[in-house]
């Protein structure tokens, strides 16, 4: 039994999320029904995480297993890439140890959030517009206090099956990447359902003047979702990249 990694991309629009659904479209629906066609047998992937509805992946890492030889990968990539349309993208396939799992092995995660100060159609699909400008300064004052929270709880989806909200955010910064683009970079070793787009909120709260920097700590005492910020949409939202130590991960 051989075990393979693949490295993929998608836009989230158009699926239910990554997870496959009863009734809806998912990434991981989409990418199990091309290989079954392409290998000629039933092949269930487990992700490196699970995005919520809407939500995109610049890089995403999920694995498989295959009894037999691969076919030829260049081959494979392009049967699959025909299959699997254009909102999904599988960019790499290679062999890995048969112990490596492409959720439990991530070392971290990146998310990126991105916001628009200018109305354009062509921001609008993959960002979220603001029509009026927020303090980056003060965002990033609060941002910067995520560096030292251990318990997520206020920014945790309400009735989840973590079995634990702790968390270690590693860095979690607002830049300007261009006038009129603010994008929200945040890394840690791994996040809750729906938490980045609940922090997201709350700083745009912060950055709007509706919350100061002392109720920003408050919201992280409190451990109650109820009193941070809106969730976001999910469309500004990219899963950015995961974390692997490839060198013990390898065949």
């Amino acid at each position: 039994m051989g075990r393979y990694f693949m490295r993929l991309g998608y836009r989230g629009a158009p699926f239910h999320g990554w997870q496959r659904q009863p009734n809806a479209p998912s990434v991981q629906q989409t990418i199990e029904e091309a290989l079954s066609t392409v290998l000629r047998r039933e092949v269930p992937i487990v992700g490196a995480g699970r995005t919520d509805t809407g939500v995109n992946a610049r890089t995403m890492y999920a694995h498989f297993d295959f009894d037999d030889e691969l076919p030829d990968t260049g081959r494979l990539l392009v049967s699959l890439n025909r299959l699997v349309g254009r909102d999904i993208a599988i960019h790499e396939i290679f062999p890995v140890a048969e112990d490596a799992h492409a959720r439990f092995d991530a070392t971290g995660r990146t998310y990126k959030y991105f916001v628009a100060f200018e109305k354009t159609p062509f921001f609008y699909p993959l960002s979220w517009f603001c029509p009026s400008r927020l303090d980056i300064d003060m965002m990033n004052a609060a941002a910067e206090k995520l560096l030292s929270t251990a318990d997520f709880t206020s920014f945790a989806k309400l009735h989840s099956d973590a079995k634990t909200n702790i968390c270690k955010v590693t860095h979690a910064r607002w830049d300007m990447e261009k006038p009129n683009m603010a994008v929200f970079t945040i890394s840690a070793d791994r996040f809750l359902r729906n938490m980045v787009r609940a922090v997201v909120g709350t700083l745009v709260d912060v950055g709007r003047g509706k919350m100061s920097l002392e109720e920003f700590d408050d919201v992280i005492r409190s451990k109650n979702r109820c009193s941070a910020g809106q969730s976001m949409p999910g469309e500004a939202l990219f899963l950015w990249d995961v974390d692997y130590d490839f060198i013990n991960l390898k065949k």
